[in-house]
């Protein structure tokens, strides 16, 4: 390697500093932190695309203090998509003043620019790889050489873990996004007296604080009269979205799916979160039903899990957990995690799932709106034409049957009109959501053909339950195998002999629990899931559900007024999991649970009423896994002792206490007391 021909003194390839940027303040502050302590070789800066993080690193290489530091050894490349390692390092030798060696391989340039960072190490160096996708990951590694006082600072879309806790830009608050979009709409400067500041207010809501999304609309908007900016408030007040009329906005967005299109079942999974409506929470455990049936994802939720971190780690989607639970860990437990997706990046699935041919159409969005509805069609135009596409879809589904071949088709409604859909045809659909905002519905007509139906999704998001008038109507549907009913009043149950889980959240189901002239048994037959969760005005299992042989996992938690279980609770032979958390009135298990000997995880966690757990409880011979977290008063009988195959209790300190005298006859057992997080302030806003 040759002597340095001479000096340089610049950075290399930092960009311009940026002329106008807002709300970067804090997160550069700490990135800069971090980046200046002793230490810290890697720092990684994620966010989904358009929010930023070029702009914050270039930020960072033009602040006083970085560049103090590091002076001219600041190395800016960007990566992207598919970099060229021998490119790159082949300009790092010319910025040097180095002779570029004939490189043979990617790895022997890498190496060769190894030996070089070795031999100018006379001072601090900061490399920042700028856009890095998943597939680089493993080349990022290749620049970290162990020299001191040698920084990497990696931006992506993604968040990858071997880089450790990533720094995350969040959308601007909404007094940065209105600064922002009026510089670039030139507000400022403009010498013009139009009274916009009132429409500033609502565009920018509707940028949900994403800076891509600003600058490109306040650009658009510069210098136009009055009437273009009227036009445009008015028409994302009728739901239309940022990318209708925005080709620039639309390009840009649509690069952050192009990692996905290896990913086929990621990118439709991604897709199917535009199924929900914007702003509302998404239940993991809804996506695990559709995904398990649709791309045939496993049953317990694993993998549909793996791929929501996936997407999260991408930037593509938020993952919420409300609540914290014990037994989460080890029996799947997923009714406590919720999936928030950006407005914008929902309108963005929502445009992808329309580009295929009406008659190839996966899914399908209908938004009956004040009798008004949206159809998510795909063929949306400006002006007249958007008009006459309208009023022909309306008089198709008034006049004459409109054949729906999507696998999925989603209904949001805040009334009970059905008449949009009177003479709808959907017989290929094996998932149907309705999103309701409504004391009352009528499930439509059309569902009695719906001969292919595994999954029926409906959720009121109103504060009340809606009453369902006609839920004999599903009785026509052999093939339904999941049913999810969220802030429903439950009527009589009807028989549904395919039926394999049902699940039950915030409803009211007295009327169906009680009925005598119906037992769920009879209704379901085959059942191997019964999940219910806050159904407030439960006070026992519905009648006949101890003669469902077939049910495997009972899940009855946050019920505080179910006092007892039913003495033939131990007719249930086939029971692997049972869970009764946080049913406080609960104050005793019958003797007949000794019977369940397939039983493996079993979760009384915070039924604080349970005064003991009773004899034969020693009988159940598989149970692997018991969480009592909250258990101090409930007296163990001496049959404990029988539990060979018990590995882990979960609980608490003072439950702890109560099994100590029992751990040296059972010597393969472990007391587990973990940290565990109860957080209910998040029931007042989820279906706001």
């Amino acid at each position: 390697m040759e002597e340095m021909a001479q000096s340089i003194k610049r950075p290399f390839g930092v960009p311009e500093k940026p002329e106008f940027s807002v709300g970067l303040d804090l997160t550069l502050s700490k990135l800069k932190m971090e980046l200046l302590k002793e230490g810290v070789s890697i720092i990684l800066l994620t966010g989904f695309g358009g929010s930023g993080k070029t702009t914050l690193a270039a930020e960072l290489c033009w602040d006083k203090q970085v560049k103090g530091k590091f002076k001219e050894n600041i190395l800016f490349v960007t990566f992207s998509k598919t970099p060229k390692l021998k490119i790159i390092v082949e300009r790092l030798f010319e910025h040097h003043g180095y002779q570029v060696p004939e490189f043979q391989s990617d790895e022997d340039a890498v190496n060769q620019l190894g030996l070089l960072m070795r031999k100018i190490d006379a001072s601090p160096m900061l490399l920042v790889l700028d856009d890095v996708w998943p597939s680089s990951e493993a080349d990022v590694e290749k620049f970290n050489f162990q020299i001191s006082d040698y920084k990497i600072l990696v931006t992506s879309r993604f968040s990858f873990p071997r880089f450790g806790t990533p720094f995350i830009l969040k959308p601007l608050v909404h007094e940065d996004s209105i600064t922002l979009f009026r510089h670039h709409a030139l507000l400022e400067k403009s010498s013009s007296n139009i009274p916009v500041e009132d429409l500033v207010q609502k565009l920018v809501r509707h940028c949900k604080g994403l800076p891509l999304a600003i600058k490109v609309i306040g650009r658009s908007l510069s210098h136009q009269p009055y009437e273009l900016w009227k036009k445009m408030v008015e028409e994302l007040s009728q739901g239309h979205s940022l990318l209708d009329s925005n080709t620039e906005l639309l390009t840009s967005l649509q690069k952050i799916l192009d990692v996905l299109e290896d990913n086929p079942i990621i990118k439709e999974c991604f897709m199917d979160l535009a199924l929900f409506p914007e702003d509302q929470r998404i239940p993991v455990v809804a996506l695990v039903d559709m995904w398990a049936e649709l791309y045939g994802l496993d049953n317990d939720g694993t993998e549909a899990m793996a791929i929501i971190n996936k997407l999260a780690s991408m930037n593509l989607a938020n993952v919420l957990i409300t609540r914290r639970n014990t037994s989460d860990r080890d029996s799947y437990y997923y009714n406590y995690h919720f999936i928030i997706l950006h407005d914008i990046l929902r309108d963005l699935a929502i445009y992808q799932s329309t580009q295929e041919q009406i008659q190839q159409r996966k899914r399908l969005m209908i938004d009956i709106n004040e009798n008004k509805p949206e159809w998510w069609l795909g063929e949306k135009q400006q002006g007249m034409m958007t008009r006459i596409l309208s009023n022909i879809f309306r008089w198709c589904v008034k006049q004459k049957p409109l054949h729906i071949p999507a696998r999925t088709l989603s209904i949001s409604t805040d009334e009970t009109c059905t008449s949009y859909l009177s003479n709808m045809q959907a017989a290929q659909a094996e998932v149907l959501i309705f999103n309701l905002r409504t004391n009352q519905y009528s499930f439509p007509e059309f569902m009695k053909e719906m001969t292919k139906l595994k999954v029926l999704i409906v959720i009121n998001y109103s504060f009340h339950p809606s009453k369902m008038n006609n839920f004999e109507l599903l009785g026509a549907l052999s093939n339904l195998k999941r049913i999810r009913l969220e802030r429903i009043s439950v009527p009589s149950f009807v028989t549904l002999k395919n039926l394999k889980k049902l699940s039950l959240y915030f409803c009211n189901t007295r009327q169906a629990f009680e009925n005598v002239n119906m037992l769920i048994s009879d209704a379901f037959p085959n059942l191997e899931d019964l999940n219910i969760d806050y159904c407030k005005d439960i006070v026992g299992l519905p009648k006949g559900l101890c003669d469902i042989t077939s049910l495997k996992m009972l899940s009855i938690t946050n019920c505080h007024k179910l006092s007892a279980l039913p003495q033939e609770i131990g007719n249930l032979e086939n029971l692997k999991l049972l869970r009764l958390s946080s049913c406080t009135d609960l104050k005793g298990i019958p003797n007949s649970i000794g019977r369940l000997s397939n039983l493996r995880h079993m979760d009384i966690s915070n039924c604080i009423n349970l005064s003991n757990l009773p004899e034969d409880f020693g009988n159940l011979c598989n149970l692997g896994n018991l969480y009592m977290t909250s258990c101090a008063s409930c007296e163990l009988p001496s049959s404990i002792i029988n539990l060979k195959n018990l590995k882990v209790v979960v609980c608490d300190e003072e439950t702890a206490a109560s099994w100590e005298p029992f751990k040296p006859m059972l010597p393969n057992l472990k007391i587990d007391v973990p940290e565990f997080d109860v957080n209910l302030n998040w029931l007042h806003t989820i279906h706001s």
